[in-house]
């Protein structure tokens, strides 16, 4: 596997803010699906939030 290969599996965290938002629609339009349900947690200062995503099989003809 190259750099330039997409891994299939990927894991988004960050604060939960309109980027992390756009890190998540972002995959989702390079064709990531979700993968589960979202996290979130608190760190004392802010809500962290979490979610896996999955790189949709290509279909092989």
């Amino acid at each position: 596997m190259t750099d330039a290969t997409p891994l299939r599996y990927r894991l988004l965290t960050g604060p939960d803010d309109s980027e992390f938002c756009r890190r998540v629609s972002t995959a989702l339009d390079e064709g990531y699906e979700l993968y589960g349900s979202p996290a979130a947690t608190f760190d004392g200062e802010r809500v962290i939030v979490a979610q896996a995503i999955v790189l949709s099989p290509t279909p092989r003809g």
